[in-house]
């Protein structure tokens, strides 16, 4: 697992934000989308303070299979209920992981690990 398990998941969080905001014709909104890509960065930001207790977790199927889930249920309620600024912000978060990502993989941004 790593950074292509990381990205694969993301890329089906992302298509099914995207799904629901086609599904419940959600105008997205610029400011959300940067609110959630904000928020991308801080939790990276804190998460890779304990770099390996959290990888180590996230390792386990369980765990993203239920991220995954949650994720999923985080769509469908919040087309139901808020869709613009959920599906906006969740949109935001995780174009901006999946940029991180790619920009970790080509080296123009160091490693979560050795931030700290």
């Amino acid at each position: 697992m790593g950074t292509r398990t990381d990205a694969a998941l993301s890329l089906v969080a992302l298509a099914v934000f995207v799904a629901f905001a086609a599904l419940v014709d959600a105008s997205i909104s610029p400011l959300f989308l940067a609110v959630g890509g904000l928020g991308a960065i801080l939790f990276e930001l804190v998460a890779s303070r304990e770099y390996d207790l959290v990888r180590r977790h996230w390792e386990r199927r369980d765990v993203q299979a239920a991220s995954l889930a949650a994720a999923i249920g985080l769509a469908a309620v919040g087309a139901r209920v808020a869709p613009a600024p959920v599906l906006s912000l969740c949109c935001g978060a995780v174009a901006t992981y999946l940029v991180f990502l790619g920009l970790v993989r080509v080296g123009a941004v160091p490693p979560p690990r050795t931030w700290w």
